[in-house]
């Protein structure tokens, strides 16, 4: 627990859009923290389910903003961003939870020339934490990011500036400092009507330094509504996650011209392994609707390999995802598209291959 001299007042913002069966273990999460300083405020996106009501029975335990009209992730980021007064801001979403030294442990590694810090999440499915109290944390395995990826941290711009990316983490283990904040906010709302994380995320190392937590600091939820599932639209999902890609890399462009600094956002997408594999996967899937023409698997496939073996990652799993890139550029489309698909939806998988998946992630960590 910190001193009263050095205690931080924090924001969590919880942005809800008909999650009402997640939203009361979602604020109870914020409302139990061990760290005193904490306003709690929950944005209801005009949810059509009794979430509202939810929010009610709070009473004055919270701030409750609800909008009349739905308006997206960004929305309703902006929306809590300016009712909250909070030094360090958490944005929380509503089929997450925290757990109860979430914050505590956060203000613990604050600095001043912190930015953002970033934790990993416990995965959970749609009943795991469900009951009060949630899951025991060391009773749980899937980590997100699983711990074999590093995170980035410090001074982290170079390779944003190289790549478009660095290793990060969901809304959920992210923490913002708000003078940084202020500075790139309100997000643009049409642009990020998903996916405002990545924009804030994306953002904010040009105004400080990126901390990275090891440790998990609550709970990431993966069920059949979350718009990070691949399932079966595993086109439209690549599709929209390229797209994504190039707004946040415009994004970037514009707020690292008023820093002083030029990028090329088609040069910087290229460098970026996460970002070639969702166009591999757009192109092979369905190239009737793949948005970025003049691609071919074989280009993106060569470029992919380069990309890998830039990574901050062991030797041996550079090496896989490179060789991954070049089997998928080369391969006849059929088998390409079987091969891509087996690793961007684990569903998809022969059993073989998920048990030998998981001896070379062992192998690999």
């Amino acid at each position: 627990m910190q001193s009263v001299q050095n205690r931080i007042p924090v924001s969590i913002i919880i942005p809800n859009y008909n999650y009402a069966r997640f939203l009361n273990r979602s604020i109870d999460s914020a409302l139990e923290q061990d760290y005193d300083d904490v306003e709690v405020i929950v944005v209801d996106d005009a949810s059509q389910d009794n979430s509202t009501t939810i929010m009610k029975s709070y009473g004055d335990r919270i701030l409750a903003c609800p909008r009349e009209k739905n308006g997206g992730h960004a929305a309703a980021f902006n929306t809590g961003f300016a009712a909250s007064s909070g030094k360090i801001v958490l944005f929380l979403d509503a089929d997450d939870y925290l757990y109860p030294t979430a914050v505590s442990t956060i203000v613990d590694i604050w600095d001043a020339a912190t930015a953002q810090v970033q934790s990993r999440l416990h995965i959970v499915d749609e009943r795991q934490g469900m009951e009060r109290g949630g899951i025991k944390q060391e009773g749980t395995k899937d980590v997100f990011p699983p711990p074999e990826l590093p995170f980035d941290s410090g001074d982290v711009m170079p390779k944003l500036l190289h790549k478009g990316r660095y290793q990060t983490t969901v809304t959920s283990g992210l923490a913002f400092d708000r003078t940084t904040l202020e500075t790139i906010m309100p997000i643009p709302e049409p642009e990020f009507r998903q996916g405002a994380d990545g924009y804030l995320a994306t953002l904010a190392p040009l105004y400080g330094h990126v901390q990275s937590l090891d440790e998990c600091v609550g709970a990431y939820r993966i069920h059949g509504a979350n718009h990070s599932v691949f399932g079966e639209k595993l086109a439209e999902r690549a599709r929209w996650r390229v797209s994504h890609d190039f707004r946040r890399v415009e994004a970037l462009s514009g707020q690292a011209s008023e820093v002083g600094v030029t990028i090329v956002p088609s040069d910087t997408v290229r460098h970026d392994p996460v970002h070639l594999e969702e166009r591999l996967a757009s192109l092979c899937a369905d190239q009737r609707r793949h948005p970025v023409a003049g691609d071919s698997r074989l280009a993106l496939g060569a470029a992919g390999a380069v990309a890998s073996l830039e990574m901050t990652a062991s030797l041996r799993r550079r090496a896989v995802l490179a060789a991954w890139f070049l089997s998928v550029g080369v391969l006849p489309r059929r088998m390409a598209t079987a091969v891509l698909s087996w690793k961007l939806d684990a569903s998809s998988r022969p059993a073989f291959l998920t048990r030998l998946s998981k001896t070379i992630r062992h192998a690999m960590g």
